[in-house]
């Protein structure tokens, strides 16, 4: 379901320009479940909401971020404890097989680009996860890099270290394919 803040104008631009941002990092630090990311999600602009005053001033992007980021590592902790404690004798679901059509349909560039940055930013934060905090801040969430510094607690010299070492890793394990997503963006 959709937030919309009722006459809270500049709340609702924010939520619009950031909702998928946040959703995603809060799909890719719970572990990759839709569901818990889209309650994190709804969590974190309300807390946003409630708070706003106080964050008005401040940036509101990286503040959602971080919030999304602790909320799913909690719920990734809480969660893979109860996991370990349910017998799986479970028979294996059912892979759902797309249509020919769906596959095939003009938004699969999208899609696979949308998979392959997925797919990057996981192996990114298994490889190196203050580079995927740098790389997620500065690229995703467009947040100016002397802010981004500040926010990881290091200069700005070494966060541009940092970034560029990212990034000729993303190029050198996903070369073309990268070159290919980032061509149309």
């Amino acid at each position: 379901g959709e937030i919309m803040f009722t006459g809270n104008r500049e709340l609702n631009e924010i939520y619009k320009k950031y909702k998928n941002l946040v959703l995603k990092a809060a799909y890719i630090y719970s572990g990759d479940n839709y569901d818990a990311a889209e309650d994190i999600t709804q969590d974190t602009f309300l807390k946003l909401y409630i708070r706003f005053d106080d964050l008005k001033g401040g940036n509101v992007s990286a503040w959602l971020f971080t919030t999304a980021k602790h909320a799913a590592l909690n719920y990734k902790e809480k969660h893979s404890r109860e996991v370990l404690s349910i017998d799986s004798d479970e028979p294996p679901e059912e892979p759902r097989r797309e249509s020919v059509e769906e596959e095939y349909s003009e938004d699969a560039l999208e899609r696979d680009r949308a998979k392959l940055h997925d797919r990057i930013f996981k192996e990114l934060l298994e490889k190196n996860p203050r580079w995927y905090e740098a790389v997620y801040l500065a690229y995703y969430m467009e947040i100016p890099q002397e802010r981004v510094a500040e926010m990881m607690g290091m200069r700005l010299g070494a966060l541009h270290t940092l970034l560029s070492r990212a990034r000729k890793w993303i190029k050198k394990t996903y070369g073309v394919e990268y070159e290919e997503m980032n061509r149309q963006d």
